[in-house]
């Protein structure tokens, strides 16, 4: 009687091209679709001091979707149930606010239509339950989106009239030679122009974006912290352009228009945020001593 063989079956991975050929597919097309828009956002809104803060947002976003994806993707509890309904139909609006920015110039939806794009890419290929574990990735992207110049000419103008008049209180009591007219400071024998870059709504957008950002690595549990935090978050915006404005102020009655306009004007870009988040961590710093506190005290009481 012939011997009983047993082969032991391999299975066979599949192919690398099978794996990353649909990915790239994917990215492919993305780069022919937006690559016009992004190409305009460059040479044009995004090359201007107000929506500078345009690709920063987006590359932070980009990061945190790959981050985020890695983390889904390790998670045993998560399975992936493509929903082929819901996300077909959002790469549908999507495509058609694309053609309808492109077709009349609105940024709004013309950038704005990659959100629901790439959200409907993840519904589709992984679900719905994926997408949540990805909402803050979506969500952070909305801060790159620039805002149709009416609106933002509108609420802007409050906010510098508001800075400008911070700004010649804390000089005058530093007891420096200031007057205001309007947004306009004079500063010993120079003038200067609170612009919408110093104290403007998308200066207010960039350090939103950078405090929920900085929610969102810290994780706290307590959902009253993190709406305090983001909610103060425009006082520290307030107080970060204070803050610039100032210091471009001094800077130009030291060394000059030249040196106030100059290099030490995009630096003091830097001071903005720099003074920003350094505001946020030591208010949330406070935030917390204040909540141990608060639970010794009542653990004290029972």
């Amino acid at each position: 009687m012939p011997a009983l063989t047993t082969t032991a079956s391999h299975s066979t991975p599949p192919p690398l091209v099978a794996i990353v050929g649909p990915w790239v597919a994917v990215l492919l097309g993305l780069g022919v679709l937006y690559a016009p828009t992004f190409t305009d956002l460059v040479h044009g809104l995004w090359s201007t001091d107000q929506n500078a803060h345009g690709p920063i947002v987006l590359g932070v976003s980009m990061w945190f979707l790959w981050f985020r994806s890695r983390q889904v993707a390790d998670d045993p509890t998560i399975k992936p149930a493509p929903s082929l309904l819901a996300g077909g139909l959002t790469i549908l609006f999507a495509l058609t606010l694309y053609v309808l920015g492109r077709s009349q110039a609105v940024y709004l939806f013309e950038v704005g239509s990659l959100i629901p794009l790439l959200a409907g890419g993840v519904m589709l290929f992984f679900g719905v339950a994926v997408l949540r574990k990805l909402w803050f990735a979506f969500f952070f992207m909305f801060f790159m989106i620039p805002l149709p110049g009416s609106v933002t000419d509108t609420l802007t103008q409050p906010m510098k009239i508001a800075v400008s008049w911070g700004a010649e209180h804390v000089l005058y009591w530093l007891e420096y030679p200031i007057a205001r007219n309007g947004v306009v400071l004079s500063i010993g024998p120079y003038q200067l122009l609170v612009a919408d870059a110093c104290a403007g709504l998308n200066s207010l957008f960039t350090l939103e974006a950078l405090g929920l950002l900085y929610l969102n690595v810290t994780r706290h549990e307590t959902a009253f912290r993190n709406v305090l935090l983001a909610t103060l978050i425009v006082p520290i915006s307030f107080t970060a352009n204070l803050i610039r404005v100032v210091t471009l102020s001094l800077i130009t009655f030291y060394l000059g228009d030249e040196a106030g306009q100059g290099f030490l004007h995009k630096f003091s870009g830097m001071v903005l945020f720099i003074s920003a988040l350094a505001l946020i961590i030591v208010l949330d710093g406070v935030l917390r001593r204040v909540s141990v506190l608060w639970y010794q005290r009542k653990g004290n009481k029972a």
